[in-house]
């Protein structure tokens, strides 16, 4: 049996008075690799965000263990340190800074240890060129006048860079043609391991072609109502999720 990388009990959670995220339990272990599904609105992004510490958001109760340590009143950045990683659904520009420096002073604050240029830069041009990101783009303001596929490839060379050991995954996928969804599903493979994890929500199941998928779980109304193996991802692309949330609702 996997070592439980995250545990989340009984978690409640929303945004000002809103409670959006409604007792909602999962424990993902080390090696694995989970999905997320669900219809829009059902809480999906706020999970991953409430995961990684976003200040909007506010646990009301339940708790968050990461390696068995209680994350839920840890800042955004300790969360980063012990391991976390968030890809954005829609990632942000941030002129003034270039991508090199940012994935080179992002690494050093997680890791709390000098990274050296040189080593750093070669590493960082050879999963460029994985990416088929091209290598004038380290100098360039980090996602400035990027296309959604070049901030997607982006968000992987970060992820491939820092190597954190839980990946939350928010339709990285998402607004991609299928060329650079094959490129996004090679990084994410590349970057998965037996000794780290990732949670992925995704509509485009091609970003998993080349992951083993170890379980998924349905979200809807800010709950796990399904969760199952890789084929209920088969059974969802067949039918969709009504015929799931018709059971939950007849089971209440």
């Amino acid at each position: 049996m996997a070592e439980n990388l995250l545990e989340i009990q009984d978690l409640h959670a929303g945004v000002e008075d809103k409670e959006i995220l409604k007792g909602l339990s999962l424990t993902v272990g080390k090696g694995e690799v989970h999905v997320i599904l669900g219809p829009n609105g059902s809480g999906k992004s706020t999970l991953m965000n409430v995961i990684m510490g976003h200040p909007k958001y506010t646990v009301t109760s339940g708790k968050m263990l990461f390696e068995g340590e209680d994350l839920t009143a840890m800042k955004t950045f300790e969360r980063a340190r012990k391991g976390l990683f968030l890809s954005f659904q829609t990632p942000e520009e941030i002129p003034g800074i270039s991508v090199e420096n940012m994935i080179r002073t992002a690494k050093q604050a997680i890791t709390g240890e000098r990274v050296k240029i040189l080593p750093f830069r070669k590493k960082l041009r050879a999963m460029m060129e994985e990416l088929k990101i091209s290598p004038e783009y380290a100098d360039r303001y980090m996602n400035v006048g990027f296309s959604g596929g070049e901030k997607k490839r982006n968000e992987i060379l970060q992820l491939l860079i820092l190597e954190p050991k839980r990946a939350l995954l928010d339709e990285t996928d998402s607004g991609l043609d299928v060329d650079a969804v094959q490129i996004v599903s090679e990084g994410v493979a590349k970057f998965h391991n037996d000794d780290n994890s990732c949670l992925i929500i995704t509509h485009n199941t091609r970003i998993l072609e080349k992951l083993k998928v170890d379980k998924v779980h349905v979200l809807m109304n800010g709950e796990i109502v399904e969760e199952g193996g890789a084929e209920l991802i088969d059974t969802i692309n067949a039918k969709g999720f009504t015929h799931i949330l018709d059971g939950a609702q007849a089971g209440k």
